[in-house]
């Protein structure tokens, strides 16, 4: 709203002096803020112990005044690339002592009940005051809670909770069920669940600390650097940029985090013990075998090139988007991949030949049809199976096939042949108008053969 003072329609002094002292709030210098995408942040520096306008809710002031033409000055110029080189071989305890030097009040430690309790171990050797936050989606382990009690009395602490939007969560489960992303993926649920809870709590932050390290996702997380200005969230300040994000363990080893956690005898949740390593909501989360990598216990229905809830969201480069399996990014239509499935008993099937199949009246034999990308590891997994499959099933009048469904072919594959996740595993019955899928995770000879029993 702009306002217009002509000399001839000035107030008294008396009546201006009462205007300026009722309706216009002075403007708070330490608050002035310039932001950069760049990596560099400029801040017009505020003691620590100021008070601090730190809210779930950030309320704009109801205006301010200030002289036109006259800029505000930045005291400090912050260059946050530098900064990470700078702390590239820094210690976690040092880069920890560092955030929480820097910005006091205005920082918290991201907490999600597996190793991140290593954070808070080194933020409690710095002797600093320290904040966490935790995001409780509703769908935790039971021992995720009982290790969120043991935390807050170890460090005699309380964790803040932030909890999704009821409204939200009701609309989701009455529409789509209490198990839709094992259908259409995981982002929509962990939206609604995680990433909106997470954007309410770090509007009143400057900065926050997370426990990404570079070894957790080779293709998510290998760039991560020990700070950054945050390329996703806003913070206190608002707009792209207004949020400093800290990652003090970047660079160590799972585990050299794990001999840390050992030697500082703190909690850990007992799932680690059931073979639990990245740990998250219940219905995602399954213990790893020997070997595994962490995060293929979580979403482990879908591609694990780039496992992300959204709340590193960032770390996953523009070519990489098609990391569940669902999207249309350009990564995984690489045709220079190798293909699978390559036997003589396995028929490579063309868009013409998959859609003659759905045709009833075209299919004089029951097919066994694999949808695939041969850069999906799961789909490797399977390769040995399914040609040992198509082996035992030569010559019993029962084909089998492949149909590569990445690229061009996914929107049809999703529309035409319930293409969920890769691999999906379809069996075209010789009686039935429609293919029936293969719904178990278990993929090995005699399971996919005991499905073939029983519908032939």
């Amino acid at each position: 709203m702009a306002l217009a003072v002509s000399s001839s329609s000035l107030l008294p002094a008396e009546q201006l002096v009462k205007l300026n002292t009722t309706t216009f709030q002075p403007l708070d210098r330490s608050r002035v803020v310039s932001l950069s995408l760049s990596g560099k942040r400029c801040v017009a520096v505020k003691a620590l112990n100021a008070e601090s306008k730190r809210n779930d809710a950030i309320v704009t002031s109801a205006a301010t005044t200030c002289a036109p033409d006259v800029m505000q000055k930045p005291v400090e110029v912050e260059d946050f690339d530098k900064l990470a080189k700078d702390l590239e071989n820094s210690s976690p305890l040092e880069i920890m002592d560092k955030a929480l030097e820097k910005y006091g009040n205005d920082i918290a430690i991201a907490f999600s009940g597996a190793e991140d309790v290593a954070l808070i171990e080194y933020a409690h050797l710095t002797g600093r005051p320290y904040r966490v936050f935790s995001l409780d989606t509703g769908r935790l382990n039971p021992e995720t809670y009982k290790f969120f009690d043991a935390v807050e009395k170890h460090y005699n602490i309380r964790i803040e909770y932030m909890f999704p939007d009821s409204v939200e969560v009701q609309a989701l489960v009455r529409t789509k069920g209490l198990f839709s992303f094992y259908e259409d993926g995981h982002q929509e649920c962990c939206r609604v669940r995680k990433v909106r809870p997470l954007r309410r709590a770090l509007k009143g932050l400057r900065a926050w600390i997370t426990g990404q390290r570079k070894d957790q996702s080779p293709g998510t997380r290998s760039q991560v650097p020990v700070v950054q200005v945050d390329p996703v969230f806003e913070g206190l300040d608002g707009g792209s940029g207004s949020l400093v994000k800290w990652n003090p363990v970047a660079n160590v080893a799972g585990n050299d985090i794990w001999n840390f956690l050992r030697t500082m005898d703190v909690p850990v949740n007992s799932l680690h013990a059931q073979g639990y390593v990245s740990i998250g909501c219940e219905p995602c989360t399954r213990a790893v075998l020997p070997g595994q990598h962490e995060r293929e216990g979580r979403w482990w229905w879908e591609d694990a090139k780039a496992k992300e809830c959204g709340l590193h969201k960032g770390n996953i480069k523009e070519e990489a988007v098609n990391g569940n399996g669902n999207g249309n990014g350009t990564l995984h239509t690489n045709e220079s991949v190798s293909d699978i499935f390559n036997s003589n008993d396995i028929v490579s099937l063309t868009r013409p030949g998959i859609e003659n199949l759905l045709k009833m009246e075209g299919r004089k034999d029951p097919w066994m049809v694999v949808l695939y990308a041969p850069w999906c590891q799961f789909c490797q997994a399977m390769e040995a199976s399914y040609v040992e499959l198509a082996e035992k099933l030569a010559g019993s009048g029962m084909k089998v096939g492949k149909f590569r469904a990445d690229g061009d072919e996914k929107a049809f594959a999703h529309q035409e042949l319930q293409l969920g996740s890769f691999p999906t595993i379809l069996l075209f019955p010789k009686h039935s108008s429609r293919p029936i899928k293969y719904s178990s995770e278990k993929r090995d000879v005699d399971s996919l053969m005991a499905f073939v029993n029983a519908l032939r």
